[in-house]
């Protein structure tokens, strides 16, 4: 969400607790603590509103979800689904010979449908 690591944090907390000192420090976090939780009930009570006002094409918000783009999930979706079948049969192994002998140049020559 902010892209911040373990120690970049660890960094802002350290300055912090220098700029505002140990003191004044739990009145700061308490703020902070009131204002997301202000913020949460806000978006909360403006996806209320948004969903009385649009009624049922609330629903079709969906569609326009950017998640579903997400390329590890159309991959994920993509190994997921069932193999096609293929569109003739393999035929059976006594079928698939070996190449003619010289002898045998009258034999037609077995050939791969699945090959370039």
């Amino acid at each position: 969400m902010l892209n911040i690591s373990g120690e970049e944090f660890l960094i802002l907390v350290f300055v912090a607790l220098v700029l505002i000192g140990p003191e004044r420090l739990p009145q700061y976090a308490e703020q902070l603590a009131r204002l997301v939780r202000t913020l949460r009930e806000m978006m909360a009570g403006a996806k209320t509103s948004l969903k009385e006002e649009l009624g049922d094409d609330y629903a079709e918000l969906a569609k326009f979800d950017p998640r579903q783009y997400d390329p590890r999930r159309i991959v994920r979706e993509a190994l997921v689904e069932d193999v096609v079948p293929a569109s003739r049969p393999a035929p059976p192994p006594a079928a698939v010979s070996m190449p003619p002998e010289p002898g045998q140049a009258d034999l037609p020559v077995p050939f791969d449908d699945e090959a370039t």
